[in-house]
C-alpha cells in the first residue's frame, strides 16, 4: 500500500482510537436502544403525519402530493432537532472522559502524531451521529412514492443536518483537547448548544415580524438563517413563506448567506470545524491551553489576580452550618469559588437590569406594546429555561458525583439518616436557585407593576381597549398586574419538581451521564406535554382553560403576558370574561403548584424508603 494512502487511512478508517471507540461502544446495549428509538419515533410521525394530512376516501395525486411535502418537512425538522440534540449526547464522552489528565498522559506516550489523536477522537464518536442520520434515509426515500418531494430536498436536509453533527463533535474535541474543562462541562456544553438554537430562532422571528427579512414584505430569511441549522432547513422547505434574497441582489458574503443560507451554514459548519481541529491540533502534545491559562505556577490567572491562591489549600474562614448539614454543604459549596459566585449574581444583576431596560424603553416611546410583550416574554421563557437546566443538572449530579468519587461513602458512616440527606439536598438546591428563580419573577413582575400603576401616570401606555364579539369593551392590561405573584407561585414548586427527579435519577443511576440524560428527558417531555395541554386549553375551553394552562410555567407565561390572545375563549365569552380568567388562573396556580409539591413530596417519601436498597445494589459501581 504507498506510504501517502497508509497515512490518509491512518487519520481514518484505520485509526487505532477510532477503531476502539466504535469496537466498544458498538457492543453496548444503549446505543442499540438510541437507535432504535430514534427511528421509531420517526416512523412514528411519518406515520401519523400521512394519515393526518391526508382526507378520507378517494385521493387525488395532488393531495397525496401535498401530503407527502408536509410529511417529509415534519420529519425533516424533527430529524435536525434530534442529532441536535443527541449529537452532544454522543460527543459528551469526550469531554467527560478524555478530559481527565491521566487518560490524557497515556495517549500522549503512544507513537500516534497529533492529527491522529485528534481525528481519531472526533471520528471515531462522530460514526454514531452520523450512523444514527443515515439510518433514516430509507425512510426520507419512502416519501418520494407519494411526490411532491425533490431528491434534491432530501439530500440538502442531509447536509444540513450532517454539518450541525460534524460542528457540535469538533467543538467537543476542541474542549477536550484544550483540558480547560473537565466532566461538569458536560452539561454547560449542552446547554450552550440548545440556548444558541432557541436565541438564534427567537432573534430571526422577531426581525421577520419586523420586515427586516428577505422577499417582498421582509418576512423571509435574515443574516442569521445561515448561522442556525433550523432556519437553513426552513429556507430548503418553505421557499415561499420564507423566502431567499436574489441571487443577484447582493454580492460577497452577505449575498453569499441571503441568497443561499444552507449552503452557507453547511459552508461555515465545515470551516469552523476544521479549524477547531486545526488548532486542537497544535495543542494537544503541549499540554492543552490550561497550560496556558494557568502558567508556570500551576494557580489560574484569575485566583491569582484576587489572590486566592491554590485551589486546593487547606485552610478556609469559618462559616455558619445550618440544622442539617447536608442542605447547607449543596447550598454553599455551589457558590464557593469566585466564578460561580460571579456566574450566579450576574444572572440576576443582568436578568433585572434587561427587565428595568425594557420597561423604560416602552415608557419613553422606543417600543411599541407589540414589541414589550415579545420581549417580556422572550425574556422570561428564556430565564425559566435556563433555570431548569441548572437545577436539573445540579440534582442529577448531586448524588452520582458523591457516589463516583467516593464521598457517599463516607457520609453514609455519619449518623445522618436517608430522610435527612435527601431532604437536605432537596433545600440546599432550592435554596440556591432561589436567587435566579427571582429573574423571571421581577421580570414578569415589574412589567405587572407598570401595568398596576397605570403607566405611571400615562394609562394609554399600560392599557388597551378590547372589542367583545357578543357586544362590549373591555380594558386589558398590557400585563397582567398579578403576574410576578402568580409566576413565583408556580416556579418554586415546579424548580422543587425539576431537583426532585434529578435527584431520583440521580440516586439510581451508575454515573453522571446516564442521570442527567435521563432527568432531562423526564423533566422536558413532561413539561412540554403539559404545556401543549395547557395552551390548547386556554384558548378552546372557557373558564376551566386558564386554570389548565398553570400546568406548565410556560404557558402560565404566555397567559400573563398574553391574556386575549392566550384565553381568548374565555375573555370573549362576556364584559367580564378577563376578570373570570384572572380568577381562574390564580386558582389554577394554586392548585398546580399544591399538584408538584405533591409530586415531590410523593418521590422524596419513595426513594427515602428505597434509600437503602438502592445504595446497595449500586455499591462499588
Amino acid at each position: 500500500m504507498p506510504i501517502f494512502l497508509r497515512w490518509l487511512f491512518r487519520l481514518g478508517p484505520m485509526n487505532p482510537i477510532a477503531v476502539r471507540l466504535v469496537q466498544n461502544a458498538s457492543r453496548r446495549n444503549k446505543h442499540l436502544y438510541v437507535r432504535s428509538a430514534y427511528l421509531a419515533v420517526l416512523i412514528l410521525v411519518l406515520l401519523w403525519a400521512m394519515l393526518g394530512n391526508t382526507p378520507g376516501g378517494n385521493v387525488s395525486y395532488r393531495e397525496l402530493a401535498s401530503a407527502g411535502a408536509t410529511s417529509f418537512a415534519w420529519i425533516a425538522y424533527l430529524q435536525v432537532g434530534l442529532i441536535c440534540i443527541l449529537s452532544p449526547v454522543f460527543m459528551a464522552g469526550a469531554i467527560a472522559q478524555e478530559a481527565n489528565p491521566k487518560t490524557w498522559d497515556i495517549l500522549l506516550t503512544t507513537p500516534m502524531s497529533k492529527l491522529e489523536i485528534v481525528l481519531g477522537n472526533l471520528l471515531g464518536r462522530l460514526f454514531f451521529v452520523l450512523a444514527l442520520l443515515f439510518a433514516s434515509l430509507p425512510l426520507f426515500a419512502l416519501t418520494q412514492f407519494f411526490g411532491g418531494v425533490p431528491g434534491s430536498s432530501i439530500i440538502n436536509s442531509y447536509i444540513v443536518s450532517a454539518g450541525a453533527a460534524i460542528l457540535v463533535g469538533a467543538i467537543a474535541i476542541s474542549l477536550s483537547v484544550s483540558r480547560l474543562v473537565g466532566q461538569r462541562a458536560v452539561f454547560t456544553f449542552y446547554v450552550s448548544v440548545v440556548t444558541y438554537i432557541a436565541t438564534t430562532i427567537a432573534i430571526d422571528a422577531w426581525l421577520s415580524s419586523r420586515g427586516f427579512g428577505m422577499g417582498p414584505n421582509g418576512t423571509g430569511v435574515t443574516w442569521l438563517t445561515a448561522l442556525n441549522p433550523f432556519l437553513a432547513i426552513r429556507s430548503l422547505l418553505s421557499p415561499t413563506a420564507y423566502p431567499s434574497a436574489d441571487p443577484s441582489a447582493y454580492a460577497g458574503l452577505k449575498g453569499f448567506m441571503l441568497a443561499t443560507p444552507a449552503t452557507a451554514w453547511s459552508t461555515f459548519s465545515i470551516v469552523i470545524s476544521a479549524i477547531l481541529v486545526g488548532a486542537s491540533t497544535l495543542t494537544v502534545r503541549t499540554g492543552g491551553l490550561k497550560q496556558v491559562a494557568n502558567g508556570s505556577s500551576g494557580i489560574p490567572w484569575y485566583r491569582r489576580m484576587f489572590k486566592l491562591g491554590a485551589a486546593n489549600v487547606e485552610h478556609r474562614p469559618p462559616r455558619h452550618v445550618w440544622s442539617n448539614p447536608i442542605a447547607w454543604r449543596e447550598a454553599a459549596s455551589r457558590n464557593a469559588t469566585f466564578v460561580r459566585i460571579i456566574l450566579r449574581w450576574s444572572f440576576v444583576g443582568l436578568g433585572a437590569l434587561i427587565a428595568l431596560g425594557v420597561v423604560v424603553f416602552y415608557h419613553i416611546g422606543r417600543l411599541n406594546a407589540a414589541d414589550f410583550q415579545f420581549i417580556i416574554k422572550s425574556l422570561a421563557f428564556t430565564e425559566v429555561f435556563l433555570i431548569a437546566l441548572v437545577a436539573v443538572n445540579m440534582a442529577a449530579t448531586a448524588v452520582a458525583g458523591e457516589r463516583e468519587d467516593g464521598t457517599l461513602d463516607l457520609i453514609l458512616t455519619t449518623p445522618i439518616t436517608p430522610k435527612m440527606y435527601l431532604a437536605g439536598k432537596l433545600r440546599g438546591l432550592v435554596s440556591y436557585l432561589l436567587p435566579l428563580i427571582a429573574v423571571p419573577v421581577f421580570t414578569v413582575g415589574i412589567a405587572g407593576l407598570y401595568a398596576l400603576t397605570g403607566g405611571l401616570g400615562n394609562k394609554a401606555l399600560a392599557y388597551s381597549t378590547h372589542k367583545i364579539p357578543a357586544g362590549g369593551t373591555v380594558e386589558v392590561p398590557i400585563v397582567l398586574p398579578e403576574a410576578g405573584l402568580l409566576a413565583a407561585i408556580l416556579l418554586i414548586p415546579f424548580i422543587a419538581f425539576c431537583v426532585m427527579i434529578g435527584l431520583h435519577w440521580s440516586l439510581k443511576s451508575k454515573g453522571t451521564l446516564s442521570s442527567v440524560v435521563g432527568t432531562v428527558a423526564v423533566v422536558f417531555i413532561t413539561s412540554g406535554i403539559l404545556g401543549l395541554c395547557g395552551w390548547a386549553s386556554g384558548s378552546d375551553m372557557p373558564v376551566v382553560g386558564p386554570a389548565l394552562t398553570t400546568l406548565s410555567p410556560a404557558s402560565l407565561l404566555d397567559a400573563l403576558i398574553s391574556p386575549v390572545t392566550r384565553l381568548d375563549e374565555t375573555v370573549n365569552s362576556s364584559p367580564t370574561g378577563l376578570n373570570t380568567a384572572r380568577i381562574s388562573l390564580a386558582i389554577g396556580a394554586l392548585i398546580s403548584a399544591a399538584i408538584y409539591l405533591a409530586i415531590v413530596y410523593a418521590v422524596l417519601t419513595a426513594l427515602v424508603r428505597n434509600f437503602d436498597f438502592t445504595v446497595r445494589k449500586l455499591a462499588g459501581s
